[in-house]
């Protein structure tokens, strides 16, 4: 319990009660070998005593009574430091689960009134399955004693049916099958009755401030009758604040009525006693949410490939851009060539200017007729959110690979190339990435002229030896008649040609790019 000071929790505050269970035989095992070694005996006297101030057999709450009474029945005096101990003893109930804590104030006696909820222990199954509870008991007891009272509190499956439980086949009789309903399910007449006189804990309905308004008959009336959830649903009458959850949830995702039905109809919603799991809920409306986004992306995707649809977008987004932001020019003497694909679309001043200043998407769209395929997308996206390249250096990109590749080949391979090599030489402004092309575009001119030189100088070193090896031959001892049986003679490449001619690696290559080009031209 947080309390600032000792004089608001004294033996004359008064306090009641609520509990809405009773303890079983296996609560009170739980109690005695599980919670008392966690908070102690004094700790779980204290619960027990909270539990038994409510009615024997009944569930609700407990008379309004002073602290005084519960000091004195726990055998602890009158004094500052009884009320610190009885604190204390109170916080530890609450931090395993056990007690919830409240105040409000009385206006009519202009002092608190305390609460305390009293909370069923947790059984064997559950308990053990909550990671923080198991390794508190095995710091207080130790492993080996957690793994004895897990087994004393466990009844094991008899050897004689452990055969034969993957079969198991569940052949019990729903709800429906049995009881027939009349059509008027909903009565509000006897949900308000039964709320006023309910011995159990009496809540308000709980009003949210977003809330999709669905109520309880919208739901029930197209959830499935077949469902497991079913009888979880119809709960929902006489539990407003599970109700509230859902329209919350539903307000929050934009989920129609349909949905919400669905949504209940998933399994983990309702946990085994019925109680909603509000975290799964949402998990499961994220999902919904998205999915029915994804759908809208589609269908406005439809709608831009229409002509007046694209016509609007283009207009209205020229207008922020030139609202939004600043217009770059461009020196004439770093204007590139306006590419065959677009010669009859725009001058070369146009078209450096879009180039300067335009998206790299909407740059794309200026070369196809069409829709921009998915892939040359997706490679332009890893450059942009990836690479992180300068959005002109990235219509620089798209200038040089593909709007001068004559040859029509672009792969991704091929623009992931480009676009590495400009990182590797820091092309960080349009006028690095302009001067970079005018480099590529001049070394691959004298690639070819090296080309051309090569080619003519092995040329006519082949026709030299061809000559050489036409000429004819006479044998002496063959009384200077020629035969026709010679061997021709195999024109050879001295060693002195083979040292001129030799190239590099990187040289062989480019020469290998240009031959490609070639074959596509011709």
């Amino acid at each position: 319990m947080r309390i600032q000071h000792l004089f608001e929790f004294t033996e004359h505050h008064q306090y009641y009660c609520y509990r809405d269970f009773s303890l079983s035989t296996v609560d009170y095992r739980m109690l005695s070998l599980i919670y008392k070694p966690l908070v102690g005996a004094f700790a779980i006297s204290l619960y027990e005593q909270l539990c038994m101030i409510v009615p024997e057999g009944k569930t609700g709450y407990s008379p309004v009574e002073p602290h005084r009474r519960l000091l004195l029945g726990l055998g602890l005096a009158l004094n500052d430091k009884s009320r610190t101990y009885l604190l204390e003893q109170l916080s530890k109930l609450e931090a395993i689960g056990l007690l919830q804590s409240s105040r409000f104030m009385k206006e009519e006696q202009e002092d608190y009134i305390y609460e305390y909820e009293l909370t069923c222990p947790l059984p064997p199954n559950e308990f053990f399955e909550n990671i923080h509870l198991t390794m508190l008991l095995r710091d207080k007891l130790g492993k080996y004693a957690v793994i004895d009272i897990r087994e004393q509190m466990y009844a094991p499956l008899p050897e004689e049916v452990t055969v034969g439980q993957e079969t198991k086949i569940n052949i019990s009789v729903p709800f429906y099958e049995i009881f027939k309903l009349n059509a008027h399910i909903v009565d509000d007449e006897l949900d308000q009755a039964l709320l006023e006189v309910a011995p159990a804990r009496a809540t308000g309905p709980v009003i949210q401030n977003a809330s999709a308004g669905y109520s309880y008959s919208e739901i029930s009336i197209r959830f499935p009758r077949n469902s497991n959830n079913r009888y979880f649903v119809e709960q929902l009458r006489t539990h407003p604040e599970q109700l509230a959850q859902i329209n919350y949830v539903a307000y929050k995702y934009e989920l129609a009525i349909t949905q919400v039905s669905r949504l209940l109809d998933e399994d983990g919603v309702f946990d085994i006693s019925g109680e909603l799991d509000f975290d799964q809920l949402q998990r499961l409306a994220v999902q919904f949410f998205r999915q029915d986004k994804k759908h809208e992306e589609e269908r406005d995707r439809k709608l831009a490939q229409t002509a007046m649809y694209q016509e609007d977008q283009a207009q209205e987004q020229q207008l922020n851009e030139q609202d939004d932001e600043p217009e770059f020019d461009v020196d004439e003497q770093f204007f590139l060539p306006v590419p065959k694909l677009l010669a009859n679309y725009c001058d070369i001043n146009q078209y450096n200017a879009l180039m300067r200043n335009e998206p790299h998407i909407q740059f794309l769209k200026r070369y196809f007729p069409g829709s921009v395929p998915d892939w040359i997308l997706n490679v332009f996206e890893r450059i942009d959110l990836h690479y992180k390249l300068a959005p002109p250096v990235i219509n620089v990109l798209i200038h040089y690979g593909i709007g001068m590749n004559d040859s029509g080949r672009v792969t991704k391979a091929y623009l992931d190339s480009i676009a590495s090599n400009m990182l590797m030489k820091g092309i960080d402004s349009y006028e690095k990435a302009v001067q970079y092309v005018r480099d590529q575009d001049q070394l691959e001119k004298d690639i070819v002229r090296r080309k051309e030189d090569s080619y003519q100088s092995s040329s006519s070193n082949g026709r030299s030896n061809q000559a050489t090896a036409t000429r004819p031959t006479s044998y002496g001892n063959n009384r200077g008649r020629s035969t026709n049986r010679q061997k021709p003679v195999i024109p050879t490449i001295s060693n002195e040609q083979v040292a001129n001619g030799q190239i590099s690696a990187e040289e062989l290559e480019e020469l290998r790019q240009l031959a490609r080009k070639f074959d596509q031209q011709t």
